[in-house]
């Protein structure tokens, strides 16, 4: 018989900016190839495509020094994340990660700003990141949801602080 197959991970976490605009945030959210000013990555840059437009491809890269006390690791992981879908009018964006050497063999990611109110230029808003992966290898869901928490909590307090310094 042939390998039984493994269940989707799924997920969704949500973070609130009480005091930052939809407007205001979604400008740092269409912006896919400056991810690494929002999260703990050390590159990010445009390999092909046009910028905001579906088919963009970013190369995302962070070097993570291991625990070993024996040695000293360093580590690059990497990731080559395509731009599926954006929507400046629903301020929603879909992304996959193609190759990489993280252990990801399918990851589909949509990232999503939402007013709190009617109007988009007041109030606060959230930010929605919810994903769909195939089991990533070396991982339990646990660490993949625990990564992206925690990704989102550290993008919402840098968006919040450039849109302070913005005013």
């Amino acid at each position: 018989m042939g390998e039984e197959s493994k269940a989707k991970w799924e997920g969704k976490f949500i973070v609130e900016l009480a005091e930052n605009s939809a407007e205001q945030v979604w400008p740092y959210i269409e912006d896919f190839c400056n991810i690494h000013k929002l999260i703990p990555l050390n590159i990010c840059y445009k390999l092909e495509g046009m910028q905001g437009q579906p088919g963009l491809i970013r190369y995302c890269a962070n070097t993570i020094k291991g625990d070993d006390a024996d040695t000293e690791t360093t580590i690059m992981n990497w990731a080559k994340e395509k731009l599926l879908s954006i929507d400046h009018v629903q301020r929603c964006l879909s992304y996959e990660i193609g190759e990489n050497n993280m252990g990801f063999k399918s990851y589909v990611a949509t990232m999503k700003v939402v007013a709190f109110n009617e109007d988009a230029e007041v109030g606060g808003c959230k930010i929605e990141w919810g994903f769909v992966s195939d089991p990533v290898e070396g991982w339990i869901l646990q660490d993949l949801n625990s990564f992206i928490h925690s990704n989102l909590q550290v993008m919402a307090k840098n968006i919040e602080a450039a849109c302070s310094e913005a005013t």
